[in-house]
């Protein structure tokens, strides 16, 4: 590995962050199941198709814009979930507490990933709670893990992006990550910017039903929609071009990243997919995102294509072609 000791940029879901998973979990877990490399785990247990995945949230700061760290830490989950075709089911919740968290924000944080679990028709049923000193924690960590059924024969994986295929996503990138550093860093700007923090699960009934041919399904958090294409590229072995003019950011979100100096590209969300699907079926595909409440503003962004092998490409407002690199390391760490 490039470095000898844990830095930030490791939990980026970037370049940093894929060589830890690539050279010390994957090996050191070595099994055909790990392997997949989807959001969750895909298992077969007595002819029944199941869905199981584990995450972590360590946002900064817990109470947001638009959300906070439980609604977060419920959705997070479904959505893995989801992404792997599947409908959730069941949730574990573990807490790690710092001493002198307010019961009060804890409370707080508590009903408000009730009140998601059942936005969401899923049931936390198990959970931990540990609580450690003064200054080892910033107030409070949620690690929530989730089941879900799979309840087609499609099979979608990172893998599977083929040449003709179609990258549809359904709304504005970004919202998540500048509306966690305008909060933590006192940010002001015109407009208030907001975490697009949602379930999407129903919003992936609704494309599963539109297509028998979906081929990917990811939710571009950490890294934004650069990092997951990437590893989707890298993966199908095949180039994926974006066209800037059909991505959707709004403007305040451009704004605040021309400001910034970041790129919109690699800016978390967490209440948006990718798919990508057939040419042959985007049309009904789309139809059906736009047609959801979460899928309203969903839009055309790229084509896959057999020629610059595991790259991202971006057409731009002017006609010429950049390559979008997977990041190095998160530009805005702690936004999960």
């Amino acid at each position: 590995m490039a470095s000898a000791n844990i830095k930030m940029a490791h939990g980026s879901g970037g370049r940093l962050a894929n060589e830890l998973i690539n050279e010390l979990f994957f090996p050191a877990f070595d099994n055909p199941i790990l392997k997949q490399a989807n959001d969750g785990a895909l298992l077969t247990l007595d002819s029944r198709r199941l869905a199981f995945s584990t995450d972590s949230f360590v946002v900064n700061p817990y109470f947001f814009s638009g959300g906070n760290i439980g609604d977060l830490a419920v959705n997070g989950t479904v959505n893995d979930i989801a992404m792997c075709g599947a409908l959730p089911q069941f949730l574990s919740a573990a807490f790690i507490l710092e001493e002198g968290l307010p019961i009060t924000h804890l409370k707080k944080i508590v009903n408000s990933m009730a009140a998601a679990a059942q936005a969401a028709q899923v049931q936390i049923v198990t959970g931990d709670t540990k609580v450690v000193e003064r200054g080892a924690a910033d107030g409070i960590f949620i690690n929530t893990s989730g089941i879900g059924i799979i309840q087609h024969q499609q099979q979608i994986a990172p893998q599977n992006a083929q040449a003709g295929d179609v990258v549809i996503t359904n709304g504005y990138i970004g919202d998540h990550g500048i509306a966690i550093l305008s909060q933590r860093e006192g940010l002001s700007f015109e407009t208030t910017i907001q975490s697009d923090t949602a379930a999407l699960h129903t919003l992936v009934a609704s494309i599963l039903a539109a297509s028998a041919n979906v081929h990917v399904l990811r939710d571009p958090t950490r890294g934004g929609i650069a990092g997951t294409l990437n590893e989707i590229a890298q993966a199908s072995q095949i180039e994926i071009r974006l066209e800037e003019y059909a991505i959707p950011i709004h403007d305040s979100v451009r704004a605040a990243c021309d400001l910034l100096g970041l790129d919109p590209l690699i800016v978390a969300n967490e209440g948006k997919l990718l798919t990508i699907v057939p040419l042959a079926d985007s049309g009904k595909v789309l139809k059906a995102m736009q047609q959801h409440p979460l899928g309203k503003e969903s839009a055309i962004i790229g084509r896959v294509l057999n020629q610059h092998i595991g790259k991202v490409t971006l057409e731009t407002s002017i006609g010429s072609l950049r390559v979008v690199d997977m990041p190095l390391g998160e530009q805005l760490p702690r936004i999960c």
